[in-house]
């Protein structure tokens, strides 16, 4: 990875709250991202909805039936909840405004322009995943890598949690891939990266590197160069 450009890290709420807060994988992480801020790097954290989202949707619907607009909207401000968090921790290296817009690329660059390390951004807008913003924050700031850390190990062919025969992903492009996920976008579908942005990474030759954010000498080993465990998406 180029570190003139930053690194565009997807964080899954999944990690950050994955029942209630889990303190002592922030803490494990914010470490190892110091450590790469020491070396020279900057970062962009985008940070996921976790359960946090997923409790107040489930909540809602048993009161109201839900539209997809309130159930975007929900994880969109859980997003911006733990995207706070994300910033408190990184409060000494962090610009101190969550990106929660698409704007101009000399906007985005703003976020750098007084030495800052690292964007914390959330959710922007009805029917933008995380992962999505991921991939336009990649092309507004000229990066060509996009990180995502949840709680999964690899990508699958399909489902491992319904079927046994599932077989795991190291490597594969896009077209195999958008035939996994398919091409639509569905608030609270958990899946290893949404089919939009799927489509979104697969226009602009992004590679997605999906990875066990809990396992923090893996994610060293991605941050190096160095073989990792994961799967990577790439043309």
């Amino acid at each position: 990875m180029k570190q003139e450009k930053p690194i565009i890290i997807s964080l899954g709420g999944s990690l950050i709250v994955p029942d209630k807060i889990d303190w002592r994988f922030l803490k494990k992480f914010r470490k190892v991202i110091v450590s790469q801020i020491n070396k020279g790097k900057k970062f962009v954290i985008i940070a996921g909805g976790g359960k946090t989202c997923r409790n107040y949707q489930a909540a809602a619907d048993k009161v109201v039936k839900l539209t997809n607009d309130d159930m975007d909207w929900l994880g969109i401000h859980a997003t911006r909840l733990n995207a706070h968090l994300i910033k408190t921790i990184f409060r000494r290296y962090a610009h101190p405004r969550i990106n929660k817009n698409p704007r101009t690329k000399e906007d985005l660059r703003k976020h750098f322009s007084k030495q800052e390390k690292i964007m914390v951004a959330a959710g922007w807008r009805p029917g933008w995943s995380t992962d999505f913003v991921a991939t336009i924050l990649a092309e507004r700031l000229g990066a060509k890598t996009v990180i995502n850390l949840s709680n999964i190990k690899y990508a699958y062919d399909k489902d491992p949690n319904k079927f046994k025969d599932a077989k795991k992903i190291e490597k594969i492009n896009w077209t195999d891939f958008r035939k996994i996920v398919g091409n639509k976008w569905n608030p609270g579908a958990n899946l290893p990266f949404d089919p939009i942005a799927s489509k979104e990474a697969e226009k602009q030759g992004l590679k997605v590197i999906i990875a066990d954010g809990k396992n923090i000498e893996n994610l060293k080993d991605i941050f190096n160069n160095k073989a990792f465990k994961g799967t990577t998406i790439e043309n």
